[in-house]
C-alpha cells in the first residue's frame, strides 16, 4: 500500500554537516535533464525545422516542461526541458551574450560553481553568466579554453551536450565518462550530422547511427571523436594495493550523496532494501533536512525523505525497503504489481529502453511502472545505488575471481558496460515518465577514491582465504554501533540480490513462461535467418527481439546500438571462464550461480548461449 503523498511544513533543523566540504557543489541554480536533438551541417535550418521539431516530440517524454529551439544557417537545436531546480527559468538553449555560441545539454554539473571561481581567477570580469542554470559553464568554459576545454577542465556531472560555435561553423558533442545519460548520433543523406538522446529521434532520418561514446568529444573541426577524461584506473593492468581506511571511503560516499541532493521539486530514493539503495537513503536521510543550496542556512522544502519500492507481492525487496524505511523513518511508497502487469508493459518498455538485451528489460519494467507511480506522487528527481557492484564486485559471480588481477580487469570490464546496460535502464526507465535518476556512486571523484584501493579488500575472500560476503569493504565501512548506525544488521550483511529477482522470483518465471507460448521452436529454429545481427537463442530472447523489430526495424543500424553478450548473473563474457560450472548457465539472475546464491537454480538447469555463432564484428563495443 501506498502513502498518501504530503508536502511537510517547513521544520528548522541541524545544519549538515557535510555541507562546509561541499560547499562547490552547492548553489542555488537551474538543473536541466531533458532530451536533446541537433542536426548539424543542414543545407538549411528553416527548410528543416518542423521535421525537427516533430521529431523532437518524441523525446517530450524526458523534457515535459518546456520546449526551445535554436533554427539558423545549417543548425537546429531544440531541446525538451525537465525542471528540477528553479524550475521558472533556464529554458534552453543556452547563448552567450552575443549569441555566437550555443549550448543544447542534458544533465547536471555538480561543480559548476568551483568551475566558475576558477574561471573567474584566470579571466577576471571577462564572462558574463544569463542565467542561474548550472550547465551554463561549458559555454563559457569553451570560450575560454577551445573545444580542448572538458580536458582542460574538471567537469564533475552527468551530461551529454552539444555546442554550435557561429563564429567559425564548427560544432562539438560531448558524453559524460561513464555514459550514464545517452547519447546517439547519426549521418543524414544531405551530409548532415545528427545528435539525440534517444535513437527513436534518429531512426527516420538516419540510415546509419550509433552510440556516442562515454567520455568522448568531437570536435568537427578535427573530424573525430576522442577520449577527454582517462584516470588511472581506465588502465585495468594497472591493479591497485594500497589500502584504504574504512573513515576515507566511508566520508568519500557520504560526500557524493550530498552533492547530488539539489533540487527545488519534490524528490526521494529508491529503495530495494539492498545494500547499494539502503546506503543512498540513510545518508539522504541524515542530510534532507536543510537547504544543500543554501549550505544549509534553510530549512529544506520536503524535509522528509520519501522512499519507492516496487515487487511481487511477498517478494524478498519489499519486506527489506520497509525493514529499512521503518528504521530510516522514510515516508515509505510500496507498489506491487501481478506478472500480468508486467507483461502488458513490455512493449512499452523495450519502445522506451530501446533495447532487447534479457537482463535491462527483466529488471526494467518494474522500474518502469515504478517511475509512473513516482511522477503521479509529485516526485520528479529520485537519487539511486547503480554502480556499486560494478565498482566493488557486488554481483554474485565475483565470489568465483581467481585472483585480484581478474576481480579488478572485470571491475573496470564492468563499469566501461555500464552505459549499454544499468546506466540505459535507470535512466530511460525513469525518463520514461519524466522522473530524473541520479547515481551517486558513479561521481567522478567518488570513483577515483574507490577504484584506487588494494582489490584484495573488495575480494570474497579475506587474506587467510576464508570466504566472506560480496562488498565487504563498502559494508564494514559504514558498519558503525549504536546511535552512529546508517542500517539495521540484517540488512547492512544482506546477500547481494539482482534487481529483477529481487521484485519476486516468479517475475523472470513468468516471462519464460510467456515467451514460451508466444515463440514456436520453428521461429526459433530459423532465429537467424530472421536476425542474422545478435540472433536470439532463447525464446524469451526472441520474444522482446520480435517487439524490438516492430519499434526499430528487423535487422537496422538501431541493433548495432544493443549490448550483447553472454552472462552469468550479469557477468562479462571474459568472466564466464572463471569457473566450470558456469558453462552452459548463462543466464543473468543471480540464481544461475551454484553454491553462491542461497536460491540457486539445481545444477540440471542449462540455457542456450545468445553469442553462439555471431561475429564479433557484429557486437556493440563493450569494453
Amino acid at each position: 500500500s501506498s502513502q498518501h503523498w504530503l508536502y511537510p511544513l517547513f521544520q528548522p533543523s541541524t545544519t549538515c554537516p557535510l555541507l562546509d566540504q561541499t560547499r562547490s557543489f552547492l548553489p542555488h541554480q537551474t538543473h536541466i535533464m531533458c532530451g536533446i536533438l541537433a542536426l548539424l551541417g543542414v543545407p538549411c535550418a528553416d527548410a528543416v525545422r518542423k521535421e525537427v521539431v516533430d521529431a523532437a516530440k518524441l523525446l517530450r517524454h524526458r523534457g515535459p516542461d518546456w520546449s526551445g529551439v535554436y533554427c539558423e544557417g545549417t543548425t537546429v537545436i531544440a531541446h525538451e526541458r525537465l525542471a528540477i531546480v528553479d524550475p521558472d527559468s533556464g529554458d534552453q538553449p543556452l547563448y552567450n551574450d552575443d549569441k555566437t555560441i550555443v549550448l543544447g545539454v542534458n544533465g547536471e554539473i555538480y561543480n559548476h560553481i568551483e568551475l566558475r571561481e576558477q574561471l573567474e581567477a584566470r579571466a577576471p570580469g571577462k564572462h558574463h553568466f544569463r542565467t542561474k542554470s548550472d550547465c551554463e559553464v561549458l559555454l563559457h568554459l569553451y570560450a575560454e579554453d577551445g573545444p580542448d576545454f572538458m580536458t582542460k577542465n574538471e567537469v564533475c556531472g552527468m551530461y551529454a551536450f552539444v555546442i554550435w560555435d557561429k563564429r567559425n561553423s564548427t560544432f562539438v558533442v560531448c558524453r559524460d565518462p561513464i555514459g550514464i545519460i545517452p547519447l546517439y548520433w547519426g549521418w543524414g543523406t544531405d551530409g548532415s550530422v545528427q545528435v539525440a538522446s534517444e535513437l527513436k529521434a534518429l531512426q527516420k532520418s538516419c540510415k546509419r547511427l550509433e552510440l556516442f561514446q562515454p567520455g568522448h568529444i568531437y570536435n568537427s573541426k578535427v573530424g573525430k571523436a576522442v577520449p577527454f577524461y582517462t584516470p588511472r584506473w581506465k588502465d585495468s593492468s594497472i591493479v591497485p594495493t594500497e589500502e584504504i581506511a574504512l573513515t576515507t571511503l566511508r566520508e568519500a560516499f557520504e560526500k557524493s550523496v550530498v552533492s547530488h541532493l539539489m533540487s527545488d521539486v519534490p524528490y526521494g530514493v529508491l529503495l530495494s532494501g539492498g545494500l547499494d539503495s539502503s546506503l543512498v537513503a540513510s545518508i539522504m536521510s541524515r542530510h534532507c533536512q536543510r537547504r544543500v543550496e543554501t549550505d544549509g542556512k534553510e530549512p529544506a522544502y520536503w524535509p522528509q525523505l520519501h522512499s519507492f519500492s516496487i515487487g511481487l507481492a511477498g517478494s524478498p525487496d519489499l519486506k527489506a525497503a520497509k525493514e529499512v524505511s521503518d528504521y530510516l523513518g522514510t515516508v515509505h511508497h510500496e507498489y506491487v504489481f501481478t506478472p500480468q502487469e508486467g507483461i502488458d508493459a513490455i512493449k512499452d518498455v523495450i519502445f522506451h529502453l530501446e533495447t532487447f538485451d534479457v537482463t535491462t528489460i527483466r529488471a526494467s519494467t518494474p522500474m518502469y511502472l515504478m517511475a509512473r507511480r513516482i511522477r503521479a506522487s509529485g516526485v520528479k528527481m529520485v537519487l539511486s545505488g547503480e554502480g556499486a557492484d560494478e565498482i566493488f564486485g557486488g554481483y554474485l559471480y565475483f565470489h568465483k575471481a581467481p585472483n585480484p588481477e581478474e576481480f579488478h580487469a572485470e571491475n573496470i570490464r564492468k563499469i566501461n558496460q555500464l552505459h549499454l546496460y544499468d546506466c540505459l535502464r535507470a535512466n530511460k526507465a525513469m525518463m520514461a515518465w519524466s522522473v530524473e535518476a541520479r547515481v551517486p556512486f558513479l561521481d567522478r571523484r567518488f570513483m577515483e577514491t574507490a577504484l584506487s584501493f588494494d582489490v584484495k579488500q573488495k575480494m570474497c575472500k579475506d587474506a587467510a582465504g576464508n570466504k566472506r560476503v560480496e562488498k565487504w569493504i563498502l559494508r564494514k565501512a559504514f558498519d558503525l554501533p549504536g546511535h552512529r548506525a546508517y542500517l539495521p544488521q540484517n540488512v547492512l550483511w544482506r546477500q547481494k540480490e539482482q534487481f529483477s529477482d529481487g521484485v519476486g522470483y516468479s517475475w523472470i518465471d513468468s516471462l519464460k513462461a510467456h515467451a514460451e507460448k508466444c515463440v514456436s521452436d520453428q521461429q526459433l529454429k530459423t532465429a537467424e535467418g530472421r536476425f542474422p545481427i545478435k540472433t536470439p537463442r532463447t525464446k524469451e530472447a526472441y520474444f522482446f527481439r520480435d517487439i524490438f523489430a516492430s519499434h526499430f526495424g528487423e535487422n537496422t543500424a538501431a541493433c548495432e546500438t544493443v549490448g550483447w553478450q553472454d552472462s552469468i548473473a550479469c557477468s562479462s563474457e571474459v568472466a564466464l571462464k572463471w569457473d566450470k560450472a558456469f558453462q552452459g548457465r548463462a543466464d543473468a539472475s543471480g540464481r544461475a550461480v551454484l553454491g553462491v546464491h542461497e536460491s540457486a537454480y539445481d545444477n540440471t538447469y542449462k540455457t542456450a548461449s545468445q553469442s553462439t555463432g555471431e561475429p564479433e564484428a557484429k557486437r556493440a563495443r563493450t569494453n
